[in-house]
């Protein structure tokens, strides 16, 4: 309650010393504060209506601090909430009912009460009693400043948001309009948890996923997800529609999960907002708003895009087109005869979560210096040449600037040869044993010491076809081995391995050519925090692709390689590699000679 009274204005302390000043009742008070505006129980109890009257006097504005990250909190600017509440009164969205799950400091609740004049009740929960006070003295202001408006009633609870029982109020929306409307916290769980808060749901795997997803971070979701889809299921079957504040990657996950999940909405649309302009965050985000309901037209599974400062402008639609999942659903039809299953298997790079110490730089002296800038002196055999996302920033790679210990070939392997095959190194990992201790995922429990994740006989092919998964540009990269050794990559990478390099610079110029080049554009997610990854990668049927072009194109497209390199690439190499059946081809070229 005190950082919400020193926010008060001058006049509106006055008017609740005059009002309320000498009552001692906090129910009398009640009645008199409902009438003034709305709020159907001000003051909790005796305490409450005690504490104001302590904290009217001066010597008690104190302003509270606390850690925004514990709550995901980013706040409404009521800029922001003034346009989303106009832009839906344009849009004819004109609620008897607003649900508010998480209403911070009320900028909501009073954009509502400004633009939406027939309003009956408000339902909103906070768990930050500071924003719970603010938001009822600030409602009391709205009023006190504007006596004629309507004033619905308002119920305020101080509550967490996933404790809270709301089928109370779903059951007594009837035939009333209602508008599930707010901004839930911008944070995963894995995030809370680890700030070891306590406003998390219970821990379920409410997506279902299977054993290994969940374990490897797919497991891990947005607060404001899990509450948004809390609403869907509580209010879709009422009259009325949703607007959320939410990332980008929230809204996708929504539209994603419509087929599987049966969620009763539609109409659904995202609206861009400059994030870093209201909320100071790097993060794209955008409001979405649906319409609760059933239809069975295409408009169930898609999500038109535009701006909220022209909503009218459709720029784009994201959704469903059969079972496939794209992200441009016009540019899709063009690409779409690509999009099947990859004949290749995609690889992820090596995951080890110690870089300090598995990641090093050679120095001038040929010794090498890990993460910590400690120098380190140990054998050569298990460390490789390292490349990194950022690296992958040219056609062909053939040198690199980090390296990394590899302890494995596959993942479970035991590591105790280390001890006698490289013992200067088996030294170093061990005087950092507490480093590999201190790993947090779930993958290396129980599992050898320095164990890693993301290995296997693909991780030691002489030549690999790459793509980072973290940027947008979405060329392909050649890597070729370095002092008879294979280059590594890392977590961020995604890759193709091969013994052969005719098949290797073949499949790398198919991958960069413009049929692929639009079928990426038309299904990957630019605004997602990884763009590419191995769902995405593996729906590239580059069998189908090869069929479509011509050897003129391939030689057009790899010409500016070094000659030695070309030295196999001829057209019938090319025929055979086209002629659908790569399995063949595969096989054949597996069982040439190559470095190992």
């Amino acid at each position: 309650m005190q950082s919400a009274i020193k926010n008060l204005h001058l006049s509106t302390i006055e008017v609740l010393t005059e009002k309320i000043g000498k009552i001692t009742d906090y129910q009398e008070a009640n009645k008199i504060l409902y009438a003034l505006c709305g709020i159907d129980i001000f003051f909790r109890n005796q305490e409450d209506i005690l504490t104001l009257s302590e904290l009217l006097n001066p010597c008690f504005m104190v302003c509270e601090r606390f850690d925004r990250r514990e709550y995901g909190d980013f706040q409404t600017p009521s800029e922001l909430s003034d346009s989303i509440c106009l832009y839906l009164k344009g849009n004819n969205i004109l609620p008897d009912v607003i649900i508010e799950p998480t209403f911070g400091k009320g900028s909501f609740v009073i954009s509502a009460l400004k633009y939406f004049n027939k309003l009956k009740e408000i339902y909103g929960v906070e768990i930050h009693e500071p924003y719970y006070w603010q938001t009822k003295f600030s409602i009391l202001e709205y009023f006190i400043n504007n006596q004629k408006l309507n004033k619905p009633k308002i119920f305020l609870y101080l509550n967490n948001v996933f404790q809270f029982d709301f089928r109370a109020i779903e059951k007594s929306i009837g035939t009333h309009n209602v508008l599930v409307l707010g901004n839930p916290p911008w944070v995963t769980n894995s995030e809370l948890g680890s700030l070891k808060a306590q406003n998390l749901p219970d821990k379920s795997n409410f997506k279902a996923l299977n054993g290994l997803d969940a374990i490897t971070g797919k497991g891990n979701f947005d607060i404001c997800e899990y509450i948004i889809l809390m609403m869907i299921k509580l209010f879709s079957k009422c009259n009325g529609h949703m607007a959320m504040l939410t990332k980008n990657a929230v809204i996708k996950n929504l539209v994603y999960d419509l087929p599987k999940m049966n969620y009763n909405i539609n109409n659904a649309v995202a609206l861009r907002i400059n994030a870093k302009e209201s909320f100071d965050a790097s993060v794209e985000a955008s409001l979405f708003k649906c319409s609760f309901g059933r239809n069975n037209n295409q408009s169930a599974v898609s999500c038109k895009v535009s701006s909220l400062h022209t909503p009218n402008i459709v720029e784009n639609t994201f959704g469903w087109v059969g079972d496939k999942f794209v992200s441009d659903m016009i540019s899709y039809g063009k690409s779409k005869k690509y999009d099947g299953v990859s004949q290749y298997m995609w690889r992820q790079g090596i995951k080890h979560d110690c870089s300090n110490i598995m990641e090093l730089e050679m120095l001038p002296t040929n010794k090498y210096r890990n993460g910590f800038g400690q120098e380190v002196d140990i054998e050569d055999e298990i460390v490789y040449g390292l490349i990194k996302s950022s690296d992958l920033n040219l056609p062909v790679i053939s040198q690199h600037r980090k390296y990394v210990i590899v302890t494995q070939k596959t993942i479970g392997e035991s590591t105790t040869y280390i001890e006698y095959r490289s013992p200067k190194l088996y030294q170093y990992l061990i005087e950092n044993k507490h480093h590999f201790d201190q790993r947090k995922s779930s993958i290396y429990k129980n599992k050898p010491l320095f164990s890693i994740f993301g290995v296997g006989e693909y991780s030691f092919k002489p030549y690999k076809v790459a793509i980072s998964g973290l940027y947008k540009r979405s060329t392909f990269s050649l890597i070729l081995f370095v002092n008879d050794k294979p280059l590594m990559l890392d977590d961020t990478c995604y890759f193709l391995g091969f013994n052969n390099i005719t098949e290797a610079i073949f499949v790398w110029a198919i991958l960069n050519s413009v049929h692929v080049q639009k079928l990426l554009a038309s299904i990957a997610f630019l605004d997602a925090k990884r763009p590419y990854t191995k769902d995405v990668l593996m729906r590239l049927d580059i069998n189908q692709v090869a069929c479509d072009m011509t050897y003129e194109e391939i030689v057009t497209f790899i010409k500016s390689l070094d000659e030695g390199m070309l030295v196999h690439i001829n057209e019938n190499e090319w025929m055979r590699f086209s002629l659908k059946d790569t399995q063949d081809y595969v096989g054949k070229n597996a069982k040439q000679s190559c470095l190992f």
